[in-house]
């Protein structure tokens, strides 16, 4: 718990000099193979890169199967976490279920069940007992709060004497039901026009962040910002908004931060963004940090009514980002191109 409290005291957003250039982030990001289904370099394909060949899959990272003649689906998907195992195993893996269940939730699925898979851990070690105890806590805690059923053998282990560099890691698998195929809902915008709402509240954190690691170096730094209870409001938020039939698509915001989830879903349709950060907000951390509790929904203008009336009485956190554009990508006012113009040479 002492390695906790260190980090916790060592790291603070103003020990981080905001950048001068958001270009020189958004270019120094876009070659970051932790974001690849913004970049192709984990396919070793001759394909080159384009829209028609980075992130168009409609589900994002969920899989849809189909499981008999009727049409019943289910989805199923594969997160991973080593941040912070070893001081605070119980909020990381926290973290990586919410993150599991808020993005199949965004795909109309109900979450079910999970397993998980600690890797690289010696358990006859106090360290390492450690991890799994808390890991162990951490997974029955939020499968009671996502009602999600656990396989019998709750944590399965890799044990390793000697694990070297490689840091302890675990692994979930989480499968979710889909019972109505017209709630099914993609990451992907659909028609310029439509508005831009982000769901949750915005903070100043870029803990264990993409943008912390990747553009500025820094590996050692607290978990993201985690309220499990929060993220049960909004992922239920978004249960309810999907069958009132107001959501054109819905993401969560994950790796990469904002900027990231907008060009993700910006992708597939050529499409791009017109959007205004918060003022009250560092920019940096506004578009690159990865606090928890936040979704990106896109609204036809028609439903916007509804869908304030909806989340006003929900009592939800949540604001108008912007609009979906024909292809170009603009921040507070200014221009950053084009969508075609980013995925051609990364």
């Amino acid at each position: 718990m002492s390695e906790l409290i260190q980090v916790e005291n060592a790291f603070t957003i103003d020990s981080i000099p905001e950048p001068e250039s958001l270009e020189d982030v958004i270019y120094s990001l876009m070659v970051n193979p932790n974001l690849s289904s913004i970049n192709y370099f984990n396919d070793f394909s001759e394909i080159n890169i384009s829209p028609d060949s980075i992130g168009d899959s409609d589900t994002d990272e969920s899989g849809l199967f189909d499981i008999d003649a009727e049409g019943n689906k289910i989805a199923m998907s594969t997160h991973a976490v080593h941040h912070h195992l070893q001081n605070n195993p119980q909020k990381a893996i926290e973290i990586l279920i919410s993150r599991a269940a808020r993005k199949m939730i965004c795909a109309g699925a109900q979450p079910i069940a999970i397993s998980a898979f600690l890797y690289h851990i010696n358990f006859a070690d106090p360290k390492g007992q450690f991890i799994a105890s808390g890991a162990k806590k951490g997974l029955e805690n939020a499968a009671v709060k996502f009602d999600l059923k656990i396989s019998e053998k709750k944590i399965r282990f890799d044990h390793f004497s000697e694990h070297g560099p490689v840091a302890p890691t675990i692994i979930i698998s989480m499968i979710g039901l889909i019972e109505n195929k017209a709630n099914i809902t993609t990451h992907s915008f659909k028609h310029k026009g439509n508005i831009i709402f982000m769901i949750g509240r915005t903070t100043d954190d870029i803990g264990s962040s993409e943008y912390l690691e990747f553009f500025h170096g820094i590996t050692d730094s607290p978990l993201p910002q985690f309220n499990i209870d929060n993220e049960i409001r909004i992922q239920q938020a978004i249960k309810k908004l999907n069958k009132m039939n107001l959501l054109e698509s819905a993401s969560p915001v994950g790796k990469g931060g904002l900027f990231f989830t907008l060009l993700r879903a910006a992708i597939p349709n050529e499409l791009g963004f017109d959007v205004t950060t918060a003022a009250e907000t560092r920019m940096d951390s506004f578009l690159f940090g990865e606090a928890m509790g936040r979704i990106l929904v896109e609204v036809h203008p028609d439903k916007e009514d509804d869908f304030v009336d909806a989340l006003t009485e929900m009592k939800v956190p949540f604001f108008t980002l912007g609009h979906v554009t024909k292809g170009e990508l603009r921040i507070d006012d200014r221009s950053y191109g084009f969508i075609d113009k980013m995925t051609v040479g990364v």
